[in-house]
């Protein structure tokens, strides 16, 4: 048997033992997974959803397999690796030996350097919390119990998620962020301020340009922030959306080499030691790290087959789509995906087309080459932006005239057929998180699937972005009411489909 060792078992390393067990047919591998965290893995990324209640902690649990195979423990790091002994020390003193090493350690909340916070996030001040693991989410739900006002400093895409979370629980909140524009990785100065138009009228003040300088306190709780240029915010509830720390420390301390991440070639091997991995958050790839899972994820289904010397699972011919990322807040409808026209003024390559009212919180972008959608921003039009994903992933030609993709397409029949589960191919993709299509959701449907979870822990579909759950469902709710489902009507004892079920309606656990 090949001994595997797996630190981290997060999102992205909880998919690589899923695949490594799939691509394991001969039964070669012995697999230890040491968890840091005391629970089974979850989704990071649905977290702001938790804080806006339309997510239990209890629906964020991924599916995970249950293998001989397999043994997990659950609340253990690893504290220090033996490259010589080929060996890896748990918290609890056991030592694991291993012929292969995988790092998936994942990575930190940044802690910002401002007065009185200090940099260890274990001792922050009361009112002061991160937002990166599922306990910071309980704490922080918790604390809108008590907290009137609440300040979010960062305005990417979690801290604006984070943002119309706490709004939606009735606290007051402003919107803290540095840099010139929000969310400055994907948007430009005209869809900032569409975006921060549309934030207006959700109630969310902003300050945009300037940065926290201080958090005050008052017998080591907190009653406020001061910016940089003075102004004193009143909070009881401070959220920091400040970016990542790759957890590179073991990997450090073992003499790998580190950058900004574990260094590793494009095999995803550390050069020092080919039998040492590390893929995800912690990993810094030649081609770098873009702060995505679905890149982690990718990373996982790679290695999994390289290790198990098969050729990596197949995935749709269209766009995977793992480039497109798209705002989960209830009033803030962006998304952007692709080549941003905006930065790339003297591309002669892509046509850039724009349609901006920033003062009406609306600013649409195309960018086309050769007849298909290469990239798009959108900003507060829903459905242009559904249209424009789909356009993008499933890179269907443009209209002759590409004006026509930045306005809603007309409500005609044929339109509206197009857009119903019955006259989507079977190669369309509806979760573009893992590359699930219609065909893969119908088969699991005839192999007996009749909920969204059942679904999710067949096909992984929904487990990302949580986007395509209402897609899941409606296509569940069509295939129920087929004429040929009506024939095979379930026995006493069978499990019945219900129409509308799906995973956000999952009570809430101590734990996930």
């Amino acid at each position: 048997m090949t001994r595997v060792v797996v630190v981290g078992n997060g999102m992205v390393g909880s998919r690589f033992v899923e695949d490594l067990l799939t691509a394991d047919t001969a039964h070669r591998f012995d697999v230890t997974v040491l968890g840091a965290e005391a629970c089974e893995p979850y989704n990071r990324v649905l977290l702001s959803e938790v804080l806006a209640g339309r997510y239990g902690l209890g629906a964020l649990t991924l599916p995970t397999p249950r293998d001989r195979r397999v043994s997990v423990r659950l609340g253990t790091p690893a504290v220090a690796i033996d490259r010589d002994d080929r060996s890896v020390l748990d918290a609890d003193g056991l030592r694991h030996r291993y012929d292969v090493l995988v790092l998936a350690t994942g990575s930190a909340a940044r802690i910002p350097p401002l007065r009185g916070l200090g940099t260890d996030a274990a001792g922050l001040p009361r009112g002061v919390h991160p937002l990166r693991t599922i306990d910071d989410a309980r704490e922080i739900v918790a604390a809108t119990l008590n907290a009137r006002r609440a300040v979010v400093l960062g305005a990417g895409v979690l801290g604006l998620e984070a943002a119309c979370g706490l709004v939606e629980r009735g606290v007051h909140v402003t919107v803290v962020h540095p840099a010139p524009a929000l969310m400055e990785r994907q948007l430009d100065g005209d869809a900032s301020r569409a975006v921060e138009s549309a934030m207006g009228s959700l109630g969310i003040d902003h300050r945009v340009g300037v940065g926290a300088d201080e958090v005050v306190l008052d017998g080591g709780a907190l009653t406020g922030v001061r910016l940089a240029d003075g102004e004193v915010l009143p909070a009881q509830l401070l959220v920091l959306a400040t970016g990542t720390v790759a957890a590179t420390g073991l990997a450090a301390d073992c003499g790998l080499a580190t950058d900004r991440g574990v260094i590793v070639t494009e095999r995803l091997a550390c050069p020092a030691d080919r039998r040492v991995f590390a893929i995800g958050d912690c990993a810094q790839p030649p081609e770098g790290g873009s702060g995505l899972v679905a890149q982690g994820w990718e990373q996982a289904r790679r290695l999994a087959a390289t290790l198990a010397g098969t050729a990596p699972a197949a995935v749709t011919a269209e766009a995977t789509g793992s480039d497109v990322v798209r705002l989960k807040a209830n009033g803030l409808d962006v998304v952007t995906m692709g080549v941003c026209g905006s930065q790339r003024p003297d591309d002669t390559v892509h046509r850039q087309l724009r349609l901006s009212d920033p003062a009406a919180g609306r600013h649409i972008e195309v960018v086309v080459s050769d007849g298909v959608l290469v990239g798009a921003t959108c900003v507060g039009d829903a459905q242009v932006g559904a249209d424009l994903v789909a356009a993008y992933t499933r890179r269907t030609p443009v209209p002759a005239d590409p004006a026509y993709l930045l306005l809603p397409a007309l409500p005609t029949a044929a339109a509206t057929a197009a857009s119903s589960p019955a006259e989507l191919p079977d190669g369309a993709t509806v979760c573009r998180c893992n590359s699930v299509s219609k065909g893969a959701i119908t088969a699991q449907w005839e192999h007996g699937c009749r909920t969204v979870e059942e679904v999710a822990a067949a096909t992984r579909a929904t487990t990302g972005c949580g986007g395509c759950t209402q897609e899941v469902c409606d296509l569940l709710t069509w295939l129920g009411c087929r004429p040929e489902a009506s024939q095979n009507v379930p026995m006493e004892g069978e499990m019945r489909f219900t129409p509308g079920k799906h995973m956000i309606h999952s009570a809430e656990t101590s734990a996930p």
